[in-house]
């Protein structure tokens, strides 16, 4: 017979978990998004000397494995910089510094897609060229990078696991604990396998529905 208590008796630690997992991953997103957003146009349209520049980020997170970046960014770059992040802050910001790296690959991508002549026809009737970007090519292009984006969105959340080697209190860290104290090893990991499941699933489909709905206004 299957025995719940462990789970039970412990509900309130691991909510608490699972919504700092569900914190860093939405903060993750968000920054990762808007720095994906930023070097991909730059590296388009801002020249060859800022998209050498900023292609060298691009290889470098790549590079990495993203363990290596979490555990620098929390150990290593406090002595350099001098001063000290929380764990949760470490998490967020290595998190997002990589994530940000194959979001930009991903504008870079949808933004290359678009035709340029829709930019010189922006140009012509006088708009500048940041809203050209923001009003004509952008939204095209985001419409186009949606599965992409959706993807590297799941990869966010199931990535927050990696923040528990720097004590993050999210879902794997908390229920390494739990588990330690009750020796229900099958039967917290598995439902931890649920929760991340249960996190993953609904946005994967979310996006795909939603861009089988709006593909068409990104055709051009």
């Amino acid at each position: 017979m299957l025995d719940f208590s462990p789970l039970v008796t412990r509900w309130h630690f691991l909510l608490n978990a699972f919504w700092v997992t569900v914190y860093i991953s939405l903060l993750s997103m968000a920054f990762g998004f808007v720095i994906g957003v930023v070097v991909g146009a730059l590296r388009t349209y801002g020249g060859r000397g800022i998209d050498r520049v900023l292609g060298f980020y691009v290889d470098s997170m790549r590079s990495l494995p993203q363990l290596v970046v979490l555990v620098w960014t929390f150990f290593a770059f406090p002595l350099i910089a001098g001063f000290s992040l929380s764990s949760i802050t470490a998490g967020v910001v290595a998190l997002s510094a990589h994530l940000g790296a194959y979001m930009a690959e991903t504008v870079r991508a949808g933004l290359t897609s678009v035709r340029k002549g829709q930019m010189q026809a922006a140009l012509a009737l006088g708009m500048s060229g940041f809203d050209a970007i923001r009003k004509i090519i952008l939204p095209q292009a985001l419409i186009r990078m949606l599965p992409s984006l959706g993807s590297l969105c799941t990869f966010a959340i199931k990535d927050s696991a990696i923040a528990s080697v720097i004590a993050v209190p999210e879902l794997l860290r908390q229920s390494q604990i739990v588990t330690g104290q009750t020796y229900r090893y099958a039967m917290i990991y598995t439902t931890l396998m649920i929760v991340y499941f249960l996190l993953c699933y609904p946005v994967a489909r979310g996006v795909d529905r939603l861009y089988r709905r709006v593909a068409h206004l990104g055709s051009s």
